[in-house]
């Protein structure tokens, strides 16, 4: 042990222990730095080097296949797409997170002891113990804080997708139902606040929305079905409605042989029934969930058009969001969507798609990792959804797309459609007409009389009347009429009478 401790000062020549001391504490410290840089090193140099040859080899091979993914990732989101998405490799970057926090310390405690501290001063000892201690427990509690995100991102995608049948797309695009109500996440129940058909190209991302009134009667089920067989002659039982297919089905399961969701499954019928769209998936919002959701994105900005109470005049939260360009949270936003005050379902069916654009256009990469944990808690109370595991990094993709792309929207609401008695065929060609617009195929609808307004053909009208004179500068010189103001109902641009924009639209965030 005497041969360890620092040798005494010579009366000759007291300067060279003091030298000496340095240069074995700036060694001491050398090793720890090179074991931060390049792991392994410090072994190479002064200890095992079949350890330190094991390590490093370790590093260059993280090294080089970190590098190759990010290259990766930034050619083809989709790789980056899939590695967050796979549940079987994150479990392997979990394990191996967690390998390499355990082994970096036992090197960096390696290295200390490679330092020789008993040689050092007690000052140097000091510092060296600090100094290693602090790099030990920064490495290792960084790679486990990395780990443990990774197992959060496993735990969200095992929680909130399943292993359900993976279904290919429908003439080319999937169609996903998304549902929203005050129903938690595995727990349906409720009648659905809102029903909403995503349809998306499979290629481009290019998506329309379909909007379906909660309130709609009398309508079909697709052929075939369970409930087509119940009510051939369509949904028309006294106060039928829409959103009451889910509650009736879950009050006559016996009807839905080895169905897990008689509820949603009746409701796809419906859904399919009346847009004539194979419905691919579905997805089912729990609104106070979403709420949490926007918090943890730091809320969106949505453009306010009229006062929107937010809660009760009761509740001790009650205020008005105020008109104006406003950055709102979760609570604001979810009364947004959702207040009927000085409204009607058609004006919030409107608000509803405003909100659903935003949150399609401002949610950014950079969010979700900054908030990551946050992000997967509320999603996982918020939503349930039968988009199997492995399609995520396809939908992720198509996402991504779409959110340079315009967003069409079509909702079968008054005017265009009496929702007591709704017209199929008026409802079916809108429907096709929609699609194939977005897809760059346009085609004129078939309406109603007078629904089609002249500004909204599609094709200009040849006229047989002679044209108009050119004004005369007496009639250049009468002043312009102002403007009429848009109206405004309940927050929507729009009335009832007239329709609402973000209800019927070729670019719905222009519309909003």
């Amino acid at each position: 042990m005497s041969s360890y401790l620092a040798p005494e000062p010579t009366p000759g020549n007291p300067a060279i222990p003091d030298r000496a001391a340095r240069v074995r504490f700036r060694r001491a410290v050398a090793l720890m730095v090179m074991t931060l840089v390049m792991p392994g090193s410090a072994q190479l140099a002064a200890g095992n080097r079949r350890v330190g040859l094991l390590a490093v080899r370790i590093w260059l091979t993280l090294i080089l296949v970190t590098a190759a993914s990010v290259a990766a990732a930034f050619v083809w989101h989709g790789f980056a797409f899939w590695a967050i998405s796979n549940t079987a490799l994150l479990g392997v970057l979990r394990l191996l997170l967690m390998a390499l926090a355990v082994g970096w310390a036992l090197l960096f405690v390696d290295a200390w002891r490679l330092g020789k501290p008993l040689t050092l001063l007690q000052n140097h000892r000091l510092a060296v113990v600090g100094v290693n201690g602090f790099l030990c427990f920064s490495v290792a509690g960084t790679l486990l804080f990395g780990a443990h995100l990774v197992s959060v991102q496993r735990d969200f995608m095992i929680t909130m997708f399943g292993d359900h049948e993976v279904v290919g797309a429908h003439d080319g695009r999937f169609n996903v139902l998304l549902l929203g109500g005050d129903s938690g996440a595995g727990r349906w129940g409720l009648r659905p606040d809102s029903l909403t058909v995503a349809s998306i190209d499979a290629e481009t991302g290019r998506t329309v929305l379909l909007g379906l009134p909660r309130n709609m009667a009398n309508f079909p089920f697709r052929k075939g079905t369970v409930m087509a067989k119940k009510f051939p002659n369509g949904f028309d039982c006294d106060g039928c409605y829409l959103n009451g297919v889910s509650t009736w089905a879950q009050d006559h399961t016996d009807l839905f042989h080895g169905s897990e969701d008689p509820g949603v499954d009746a409701t796809i019928m419906a859904v399919e029934g009346i847009t004539g769209l194979r419905i691919n998936y579905w997805a089912m919002v729990n609104l106070q969930g979403f709420r949490d959701l926007v918090d943890a994105f730091g809320g969106v900005t949505l453009n306010v058009r009229d006062k929107i109470p937010v809660g009760l005049p009761h509740e001790s939260y009650f205020h008005y969001i105020e008109p104006g360009v406003k950055k709102l949270n979760g609570l604001d936003t979810l009364w947004f969507a959702r207040a009927r005050h000085g409204s009607d379902d058609y004006s919030r069916m409107a608000r509803q798609k405003c909100v659903m654009s935003a949150m399609l256009q401002q949610v950014s990469p950079e969010q979700a990792v900054r908030n990551f944990q946050e992000i997967a808690e509320a999603s996982t109370a918020m939503m349930s959804t039968s988009v199997p595991s492995s399609e995520v990094d396809r939908f992720m993709d198509l996402a991504l797309k779409a959110r340079s792309q315009k967003v069409s929207t079509v909702s079968l609401v008054p005017p265009l459609i009496n929702t007591a008695d709704p017209d199929m065929a008026i409802i079916h060609d809108t429907i096709a007409a929609a699609i194939e617009k977005a897809e760059g195929k346009p085609k004129k609808p078939t309406l109603a009389p007078g629904l089609l307004k002249p500004s909204e053909s599609t094709e200009p009208a040849e006229s047989t009347e002679p044209a108009a004179p050119a004004e005369s500068p007496a009639d250049q010189s009468q002043p312009e009429q102002p403007a009429q103001p848009t109206p405004v109902t309940g927050g929507s641009v729009g009335s009832l009478k007239d329709g609402y924009a973000a209800n019927q639209s070729d670019d719905l965030a222009g519309a909003c």
